[in-house]
């Protein structure tokens, strides 16, 4: 008999979807980066090479290794990444 399961949320919305590859110094970026209206004006930035993914607004992009602990980057990839999303978030 299978247990009654508990839903904290089940909900679906339209989101709007972009695909970006890019070349860096060293590192090639390929992103999905997902807009809805969930996350507070937050972006869901999805790194389809490396299998990570992050909920990023402009407070995060300053917040000192937020991007290398999310993404698992160098200082230096994190720092063009960044540069990256400042343009685009």
């Amino acid at each position: 008999m299978a247990e009654e399961r508990f839903f904290l949320y089940d909900e679906q919305e339209q989101a709007d979807i972009r695909y970006v590859s890019f070349m860096g110094q060293d590192s090639r970026y390929d992103l999905a980066i997902i807009t809805t209206d969930r996350y507070y004006g937050k972006k869901v930035v999805m790194d389809l090479q490396g299998s990570r993914f992050a909920i990023i607004g402009e407070d995060d992009l300053r917040e000192k290794g937020y991007l290398e602990h999310a993404f698992h980057l160098t200082e230096i990839e994190a720092e063009e990444f960044r540069e990256f999303l400042f343009e685009v978030l």
